[in-house]
C-alpha cells in the first residue's frame, strides 16, 4: 500500500513549526551560530529533494522520487524524514541558511554603512527570489509561501529586525550614524520594506534590477540613517 505522504498535496506543512520558530527564523538563527549538519545521507537525500523539486516541483514529486535521485531505499529516505512535509519543510530551511550565510558575508564587505544598507537590501531580494527553488514557490504560490514563512505573529519580523537593530548600535558606536537615530524603528521600517516586496509582486519596481534596487535603497532607505532632527 502507498504511504500517505508519498501523495501529499500540500507543498507546505500545515502545522506549526517546531518550537514555534518560523522557517524563517530557525534558518537565521542556524546562520548565525554557524550551525552545521553532519550526517552525510542526510545531506545526499536534501540534495536530491532538492533537485527533485526544482526539476518536477513539490506537488508532483514523492518520496520515491526522491529516493530514487538519492540512489538509496525509500526506506532510508524515512529514517530521516518521518513526512514529505517535513522533508519540504528542510530543503526550504537549508536554502534560507544558504541565504543568510552569504548575506552576512556581503555585509561584512561594505566599506560604509550606507553601503551596506544597500547591499542588504538588494542582495536579499536577489538571493531569495533568485533561488530556484525558493523563487518559484514564491511565483506559484506566493500567499501560501509566505504566510508559512512569516505567519508566526511576527516573530520572524522582530528577530530580523532586532539584527539589523543590533548592525546600526555598531554603526552607531562607531561614529558612521546619527547617535540620535531611533533604531528600532528604523531597523523594524527597513525590514517591512523588503518584506513587502518580496511578499506582494511589483508593478513599478524591476526586482530583477540590481541598479534600480539600489538606486530605491540609496533615496528611501540610507536617509533613514540620518538624524530626525528636534521634535516639534
Amino acid at each position: 500500500m502507498e504511504r500517505q505522504e508519498d501523495t501529499v498535496e500540500s507543498a507546505l506543512p500545515a502545522g506549526p513549526a517546531p518550537a514555534g520558530k518560523s522557517l524563517l527564523e530557525r534558518a537565521y538563527l542556524a546562520a548565525v551560530d554557524q550551525t552545521d549538519d553532519t550526517d552525510r545521507m542526510r545531506a545526499r537525500i536534501l540534495d536530491a529533494a532538492t533537485e527533485q523539486f526544482q526539476r518536477w516541483g513539490i506537488q508532483r514529486s514523492t518520496m520515491e522520487d526522491v529516493a530514487r535521485q538519492a540512489g538509496v531505499s525509500r526506506i532510508t529516505v524515512y529514517r530521516r524524514f518521518a513526512t514529505k512535509e517535513e522533508l519540504v519543510e528542510q530543503v526550504i530551511l537549508r536554502e534560507f541558511r544558504r541565504y543568510f550565510d552569504k548575506f552576512l558575508v556581503d555585509i561584512a564587505a561594505a566599506a560604509t554603512a550606507a553601503d551596506r544598507v544597500v547591499l542588504g537590501f538588494s542582495s536579499s531580494l536577489r538571493a531569495i527570489r533568485g533561488n530556484p527553488l525558493i523563487g518559484a514557490m514564491i511565483t506559484a504560490e506566493p500567499n501560501q509561501f509566505i504566510g508559512s514563512l512569516i505567519g508566526d505573529g511576527g516573530r520572524a519580523v522582530a528577530m530580523v529586525r532586532e539584527f539589523v537593530a543590533q548592525q546600526l548600535r555598531q554603526e552607531q558606536r562607531a561614529g558612521t550614524i546619527s547617535p540620535d537615530l531611533h533604531i528600532d524603528l528604523v531597523a523594524e521600517v527597513m525590514v517591512r520594506i523588503c518584506a513587502s516586496f518580496l511578499a506582494i509582486p511589483s508593478q513599478v519596481v524591476d526586482l530583477d534590477d540590481d541598479a534600480q534596487l539600489a538606486a530605491i535603497a540609496r533615496q528611501f532607505l540610507v536617509p533613514m540613517l540620518e538624524s530626525p532632527g528636534p521634535r516639534h
